[in-house]
C-alpha cells in the first residue's frame, strides 16, 4: 500500500507521533510519503527530549522514507532547505495525494 503523510502542525507530539506512524508504516513494508506544510515544517526545531521529532525523521529517511516541504511555507519562515526538509511544491503534494493509496493528515 502507498501511504501519504501530510503534517501541517508544529506540536511537538503531534508530529512525533505522525513520524512514529509513517516509521511503523515503513516497517509493514508499506510506500510511505511525508509531506510538511504550514507550521509543520518547523518540525525540526520543535521537538523536545520526550517527542524528538529530529530522531524520528532520521530513522525515516534511513528506512527509504521519503520527505517534501512545502517550500513557500520554509521562505515564508525564513528556513533553509534541508535534506530534511526538501524545498517541494504543490506539484509534489498533489502527486502525493494522488498516487497515495491512503492519505493521512495531522
Amino acid at each position: 500500500m502507498k501511504i501519504g503523510l501530510i503534517i501541517s502542525v508544529n506540536d511537538a507530539e503531534t508530529c512525533w507521533n505522525a513520524l512514529r506512524y509513517a516509521n511503523f508504516a515503513l516497517g509493514q513494508k508499506e510506500t510511505v510519503k511525508v509531506f510538511f506544510m504550514g507550521k509543520g515544517v518547523e518540525y525540526q526545531t520543535i521537538g523536545t527530549e520526550k517527542y524528538n521529532t529530529v530522531e524520528q525523521a532520521e530513522k525515516f529517511l534511513k528506512s527509504g522514507g521519503k520527505i517534501f516541504a512545502c517550500g513557500t511555507c520554509i521562505k515564508s519562515r525564513e528556513q533553509k532547505d534541508s535534506e530534511m526538509c526538501p524545498l517541494s511544491t504543490m506539484k509534489d503534494m498533489y502527486e502525493i495525494i494522488k498516487e497515495s493509496d491512503k492519505v493521512v493528515t495531522f
